[in-house]
């Protein structure tokens, strides 16, 4: 694929526009719900219930704990992870953290996401499907799926269990 000379920083300005809503969008959500749900409500059943369990179950917590014990820096790294970005950015949201800073920390975490996915990402995820189309290796894509998830696996439940 041949992208016109000058595109790729209107890529990266794409991907960085999507992740910085993306990732103020789950701060206030979690911020506003936090203030209203567990501030003022004690739902027993329905939608509001499920979110109101969530932002008091595990998921959370871990995210809250992990602004605890890193500060701040948890939210640029949430960007470098899998999985750990919506947790990270909900957490700030929830413990209120205030949002100039959570603002001023979260763009290198956006600038370093869009650029691993207008390099490395995108790359990789083209590469990836070029070879299971093109040709018979698409069980040598699924096997190297397989690994990393497995990969991916191991690292979390080895780190919940040192935590």
């Amino acid at each position: 694929m041949h992208l016109p000379e000058g595109s790729g920083s209107t890529v990266w300005a794409i991907f960085f526009a999507v992740v910085f809503l993306r990732a103020q969008a789950t701060y206030w959500i979690a911020r506003v719900v936090t203030q209203q749900a567990l501030d003022h409500t004690a739902p027993t059943s329905g939608p509001a219930a499920r979110l109101h369990a969530w932002l008091e179950g595990s998921s959370a917590r871990r995210g809250i704990e992990s602004l605890r014990r890193w500060g701040a820096i948890a939210v640029p790294l949430s960007f470098l992870t899998v999985g750990a970005q919506t947790v990270v950015n909900a957490g700030a949201g929830v413990i209120r953290m205030p949002a100039w800073r959570y603002t001023l920390v979260m763009l290198p975490g956006c600038a370093a996401w869009a650029l691993v996915w207008t390099t490395i990402g995108l790359s990789a995820f083209y590469a990836a499907i070029g070879s299971g189309l093109s040709t018979r290796c698409g069980i040598g894509v699924a096997f190297a799926v397989v690994i990393v998830v497995g990969l991916l696996i191991g690292l979390v439940r080895r780190s919940r269990r040192t935590a």
